[in-house]
């Protein structure tokens, strides 16, 4: 008897696996946000269920949301992720929205992360205040080059938007370029993760390490992690080190930072 229950047991389990396996990777749900001057368009992944959920707003990177239509692995494998945790997570679409392509070398940006993509945010956090199945104390914020220098931008002390029980709840950020906040005496309202690459020579590790450890005493919790050897787009999907956009740089995955820093993205949003 307590064979066939172990069968049975198992046989559900496999069943259960392949069940998921053919149903594909999630689709998310394709909104339009009204803003000023037009449409954020962007990619929502929610779990099933009324809520309330708490929140990610996500800001891809330089290189763009997607190609083709379809979102790019990395992003995808995040919404998985967020998913299987019971959040949600909201993908702006900065440059789709606006009808530009990728914004890596600044001869072509039209884009800026302290301007254009900051009200993103801004954008975003409103509509998500509107909708009922969001936990409003925990929307947080994730964010990568491009999109992770945005999110510093958007968590300064200068630019709160609301009262702080209304606030972001924490943000992460993986390799941002930080050279113009740290000048500038960058410090954070809401606590704030930074990872990076020490062998990352299209950001500044030194220039975040700095920003950082300036920013100690007068900031929220900051705090910084420096993968040794990696380089920028470290948490990318299988992807070779290769020279990034113009050849200004090199980018590629290395699976022990990728790894770490899964758990520790993951664990910050938590809290």
């Amino acid at each position: 008897m307590r064979l066939l229950s172990a069968f049975v047991s198992v046989a559900l389990s496999v069943s259960t696996a392949a069940a998921v396996a053919a149903s594909g990777p999630p689709q998310p749900e394709r909104v339009a946000i009204q803003r000023f001057g037009g449409v954020l368009h962007g990619l929502l992944y929610k779990p099933d269920g009324d809520g309330p959920f708490a929140t990610i707003i996500a800001l891809h990177g330089c290189s763009g949301l997607g190609h083709g239509g379809q979102i790019q692995p990395r992003y995808l494998d995040w919404a998985e992720r967020f998913l299987k945790a019971g959040d949600a997570v909201l993908f702006p679409d900065s440059y789709g929205s606006r009808g530009v392509g990728q914004q890596c070398q600044s001869k072509q940006r039209k884009v800026f992360a302290r301007r254009e993509r900051v009200a993103d945010i801004r954008d975003a956090r409103q509509w998500l205040m509107q909708q009922p199945w969001v936990l409003h104390g925990r929307i947080g914020l994730l964010g990568w080059d491009n999109g992770a220098s945005a999110v510093l931008w958007a968590v300064r002390p200068q630019i709160a938007w609301a009262g702080r029980h209304d606030d972001f709840r924490s943000a992460a950020v993986f390799y941002p370029d930080c050279r113009i906040s740290s000048r500038l005496g960058w410090s954070t309202r809401v606590p704030t993760l930074l990872l990076i690459g020490a062998a990352d020579d299209l950001s500044s590790p030194s220039a975040c390490r700095q920003m950082v450890d300036d920013a100690r005493g007068r900031s929220a919790l900051a705090r910084i992690v420096v993968y040794p050897n990696a380089r920028h787009g470290f948490d990318r999907v299988n992807a070779p080190i290769h020279a990034g956009a113009g050849g200004g740089g090199h980018i590629g995955a290395d699976s022990r930072a990728r790894t770490d820093s899964q758990s520790r993205v993951a664990s910050w949003l938590a809290r």
